[in-house]
């Protein structure tokens, strides 16, 4: 097992990709501790963690709340006596707002939950990888950071703030024998789209997955498991000596896709 004895904190580890992240990490032998607003999915996540003979915790935190990301990070050590591993994966997209009618409520509120939790998360959990000159640390950051696929611009710029984030922590804890690294995600099929989709029918839902995975070079979007095997690789000790790297995870995004063989375009 890559992970044995480890205990890890996900947050956002409810759904999406950050469950697919605690149910791999379950697997691999470590103790997860979910924080997430969602408390109810949280759960869930870990009853499944657990009926697989894993173990974990769910834990109801705001991550844009510094009392309450400080209150859950108290909450794991208290438990667990350490925190090998942190995963910042909490965040969500918002409206397609051009910047013109965008309003200051909605980029803080974008900016905190994706690039404020991750600063809170680092900034309770270092001091306990200081003490034990160990940890791994893995920001989710996105495709949208270098190449926006819509005009996002809070979203977008809240990404790209998590690459200059890890890069500066991986740097100032890189002799302390602390991995600091953030991946970027292409498209991946979860909930995070539901925002423009998510009254669809399942057939029309498929429908609008091939048609985003048609631009990517490998064809297809990605799913919670490709996701989860990159988070996997940074946590363990196959990464070791990697620091400081943004990783993309988005089927060869940001390359182009293939052209259409000459065939097609006759058609």
């Amino acid at each position: 097992m890559l992970l044995k004895d480890k205990v890890a904190i996900i947050t956002g580890g409810a759904k999406g990709i950050g469950r697919g992240m605690a149910l791999k990490f379950a697997e691999e032998g470590c103790t997860v501790a979910i924080a997430d607003i969602a408390i109810k999915e949280a759960e869930e996540a870990v009853d499944e963690i657990k009926k697989k003979g894993g173990n974990g915790i769910a834990i109801k935190c705001d991550v844009t709340s510094g009392q309450q990301v400080g209150d859950a990070v108290d909450k794991v050590v208290k438990k667990y006596g350490k925190i090998d591993i942190l995963v910042n994966n909490a965040g969500a997209i918002a409206a397609h707002v051009p910047i013109e009618d965008l309003t200051e409520e909605s980029w803080d509120k974008v900016l905190a939950l994706n690039l404020k939790s991750d600063f809170l998360f680092c900034k309770y959990v270092v001091p306990h990888m200081k003490k034990k000159k160990y940890g791994k640390i893995i920001n989710l950051s996105s495709i949208g950071a270098v190449q926006p696929p819509a005009h996002e611009i809070h979203y977008n710029t809240a990404k790209a703030g998590v690459i200059g984030f890890t890069t500066d922590l991986a740097n100032a804890l890189a002799p302390l024998n602390i991995n600091v690294n953030c991946i970027l995600p292409g498209p991946i099929r979860t909930s995070f789209y539901d925002h423009n989709i998510g009254s669809m029918t399942e057939e029309d839902k498929d429908k609008f997955f091939t048609r985003l995975g048609k631009k990517v070079p490998m064809q297809r979007v990605g799913t919670p498991e490709d996701m989860a095997g990159a988070a996997l690789f940074l946590a363990s000790e196959l990464s070791a000596y990697i620091t400081g790297q943004a990783l993309y995870v988005a089927g060869g995004l940001p390359l182009l896709p293939p052209a259409p063989p000459p065939s097609s375009l006759a058609k």
